[in-house]
C-alpha cells in the first residue's frame, strides 16, 4: 500500500544523504586541493634543509624499521650524477630529476616529487599521494560520521514531523467518514493548512451536491408517491363501481372509465421513468453530434396524429442548421414534450410552429402556438414536478415541462417562456451551446 509518510520519511532521508556525500566529497576535493599546497610546502622546505648536510657514497640508508614510519623518500645526487645518497632503497625514483615539482608513477602508485640543485649538488625529496589521500578521506569520513551516527534519531524526527504535518489530512478523513445520507453537513475549513483547503472546498462541494442530489431524490419519490395515490386510488373507485354495474351500456360505461384511468396513471408512469432517466448523473451515454432541425422533423412526424386529431396546423416556421453535442433520446424527449404540450393546450384550428437556428451564439428551438398562453406570474412554476394550472381545463400530470428543464440543465443550456407572435399564445425558447463551443458531459 502508497503511504505518502512512509515516500516523505526515504525521499527525506535519501536527500539528505545525497547532501551528506555530496559535501564530503566537496570536503575531500577541498581538503586534498589544501594538502597538495601544504605538502608541497613541506617537501621545498624538506629539500632546502638539506643543502647544509654533508653526503657521500657511504653514508647508510635509513633502517627498514623507520622507513615503515617515515613517509619521504630523499636521493641526492653529485654534479656527475653520481647518486651520494637514498634513504629508501626498495623506492624506485627517476633517475634523473626535473627540477621543480613532478609527480611520478612507479610500482608503490604515484609520487610528489620536489628536486633542487644547491652547492653542486641534486637534493630530490618524494611523498606517496596515498598520504595526502588518506588524509583527505579521513577528514571527509569526519565530516559524514556525525550525520550518519544521527541519522536514527533524524528518520524518527522526520517521521514525526510528517506524521504531524499530515494530521489534518487524517482528521479530514475521520470526518468525512462520520457523514451518512441523514447528515451530509459540510467539513469544517477553518485553521486548515494551505495544501488540505482545497480538498476539503472540493469535498463540501460534493457533499452540497450530494445534498442536493439526495432531497431532490426523496422529493420526488414523495411527490410520486403522492401522485400516483390519486389515479390508483380512482382506479380502484372504478373498478369497484364496474363490478357492481349492471350488464349493458352502465357497464360499458364504467370500464370506459377504468380504462381512462389505466392510460393516465400509465402516462404518469412513464413520464416519472422518463423524468428519471433524465435526471443529471443517471445515464453516461456517450455524447453524440445532433441537428435539431432534423430532431425537430422527426418529432412532428410522431405528433402529427394527436395534431391531426385537434385540427391543428403543426409545421416548422423556421428551418436553419444549428448543431448540438449531446444526448439525443433526451433532446428529442425535451421537443417532443414541448410540442406536445403545445397541441393539447391549443384550441382546434389553432396553430403549432417550430424553429430550429442559430443566435448569440448558442443553437435555439422555439415552440410557438396559438392557445391561451401562462400567465407571468406562472411561468417559472410551471417548471416545478406536479405543478398544474387550476385554470387550464387540461388533464395531465404536470412533469412535462419538468422533465423539459432537467434535459435543458444537463445540457447546460436555458429554456425561457414568453408571450407568442402578437401577445397571443406561448413562446418555449431553448437555447443550447453549439458542438463547437461546449462539449456536453
Amino acid at each position: 500500500m502508497n503511504s505518502i509518510k512512509r515516500q516523505l520519511l526515504f525521499g527525506l532521508l535519501g536527500l539528505v544523504l545525497a547532501a551528506v556525500f555530496l559535501g564530503a566529497a566537496a570536503v575531500y576535493r577541498q581538503t586534498r586541493a589544501e594538502l597538495d599546497e601544504v605538502f608541497d610546502y613541506q617537501l621545498r622546505q624538506m629539500a632546502l634543509s638539506l643543502r647544509d648536510q654533508a653526503f657521500g657514497a657511504s653514508l647508510p640508508a635509513v633502517p627498514a624499521s623507520v622507513a615503515e614510519d617515515f613517509d619521504f623518500a630523499i636521493q641526492v645526487w653529485s654534479a656527475d650524477g653520481v647518486r651520494l645518497y637514498l634513504s629508501r632503497p626498495q623506492v624506485v625514483l627517476p633517475a634523473r630529476a626535473q627540477l621543480g615539482f613532478e609527480t611520478v608513477v612507479n610500482g608503490e602508485g604515484a609520487w610528489r616529487v620536489f628536486s633542487l640543485q644547491q652547492q653542486g649538488l641534486v637534493f630530490q625529496v618524494a611523498q606517496p599521494m596515498r598520504v595526502r589521500e588518506q588524509f583527505a578521506a579521513a577528514a571527509a569520513l569526519r565530516t559524514v560520521a556525525p550525520v550518519l551516527l544521527l541519522l536514527p534519531a533524524l528518520g524518527l524526527l522526520i517521521w514525526f514531523t510528517v506524521g504531524r504535518g499530515l494530521s489534518p489530512l487524517v482528521s479530514v478523513a475521520a470526518a468525512v467518514q462520520s457523514r451518512t445520507p441523514a447528515a451530509l453537513t459540510p467539513l469544517v475549513d477553518r485553521d486548515l493548512p494551505q495544501e488540505v483547503r482545497p480538498l476539503v472546498d472540493a469535498l463540501n462541494d460534493l457533499l452540497r451536491r450530494l445534498a442536493t442530489a439526495l432531497e431532490a431524490q426523496r422529493r420526488f419519490v414523495a411527490d410520486a408517491a403522492h401522485e400516483l395515490r390519486t389515479p390508483l386510488t380512482a382506479l380502484s373507485l372504478q373498478l369497484q363501481l364496474a363490478e357492481r354495474a349492471a350488464a349493458g351500456a352502465e357497464q360499458g360505461a364504467a370500464l370506459a372509465a377504468v380504462k381512462a384511468g389505466l392510460v393516465r396513471a400509465t402516462r404518469v408512469v412513464e413520464q416519472l421513468l422518463t423524468l428519471a432517466r433524465q435526471e443529471p448523473g443517471a445515464a453516461d451515454l456517450p455524447a453524440t453530434e445532433i441537428e435539431l432541425s432534423e430532431l425537430a422533423s422527426q418529432v412532428i412526424a410522431e405528433i402529427m396524429p394527436l395534431a391531426e386529431s385537434h385540427a391543428i396546423d403543426l409545421g416548422m416556421q423556421r428551418n436553419e442548421p444549428a448543431r448540438v453535442m449531446g444526448d439525443r433520446e433526451a433532446l428529442r424527449v425535451l421537443l417532443a414534450n414541448l410540442v406536445d404540450n403545445a397541441v393539447r393546450y391549443t384550441l382546434e384550428r389553432g396553430r403549432v410552429d417550430i424553429s430550429t437556428f442559430v443566435a448569440e451564439g448558442g443553437a435555439v428551438i422555439e415552440v410557438t402556438d396559438t392557445g391561451p398562453g401562462i400567465p407571468i406570474g406562472d411561468r417559472e412554476r410551471v417548471f416545478d414536478r406536479f405543478y398544474r394550472r387550476a385554470s387550464s381545463g387540461v388533464s395531465g400530470s404536470g412533469l412535462g415541462l419538468a422533465i423539459v428543464k432537467s434535459v435543458v440543465e444537463r445540457h447546460r443550456g436555458r429554456v425561457t417562456l414568453a408571450d407568442g407572435p402578437g401577445g397571443h399564445g406561448l413562446l418555449a425558447r431553448v437555447t443550447l451551446p453549439l458542438a463547437a463551443s461546449t462539449p456536453f458531459a
